[in-house]
Formats: C-alpha cells, structure tokens, sequence
C-alpha cells in the first residue's frame, strides 16, 4: 500500500495542543505518513508542547529573527515551506492558521 504524506504545520504552542490529536491520529493509521512541520515562530514553548504528547517537528524553518517586518515572516513562512513542500510532495497540508506563520 502507498502511504500518503501529510504534512502538519504549527507555529505556537497552542497550534501544537490542538493539532496533536489530528496528528497522533493519521499515525495510528497505517495509510499516513505525517510530518510536522514547524515554523519556528515560537520555537522553545512549540518544542515543550510537542514534547508533552512526544512528537518532534521533522523540520524547522526558524524564521523568526531581530526587528523583521510581517511581510518579511510571510514570505519566508511561505519560502520555506514551499522548497519543503517540493521535496515531499505532499498529498496534503494541515493548518491551524490563526497566527502570523500559519
């Protein structure tokens, strides 16, 4: 059977609580191949909360840096994921989206 990659994004620690059950959830089954992908936004407190339910982000754009306008976090949140997304082909993307870097 050809597993389907599904890619998860989070970018805080509150995006990381709720999105932990959808992806514990696809790994329970044998279909999905699920990979989180993490933004960096806030990168210490995401990591806590992955943790807390054992995941780990299988890739970090670490976008966040001194002084950067919002324009310049979009377009290096969309940059990033882009080139990670054409590595991976995913079949699909998850998003919380209700902060800057989702």
């Amino acid at each position: 059977m050809s597993h389907k990659t599904v890619v998860c994004v989070v970018g805080t620690r509150p995006e990381a609580i709720k999105m932990a059950p959808v992806v514990l959830a696809l790994r329970s089954q044998d279909y999905f191949d699920v990979k989180i992908l993490a933004t960096g936004q806030h990168s210490a407190m995401l990591d806590q909360a992955l943790d807390h339910f054992k995941l780990t982000a299988d890739v970090n754009l670490h976008i966040m840096k001194e002084r950067q306008s919002l324009d310049h976090i979009t377009s290096s949140v969309l940059t990033g994921a882009g080139e990670y997304f054409d590595t991976i082909g995913p079949a699909a993307v998850l998003v919380h989206g209700d902060t800057t870097t989702t």
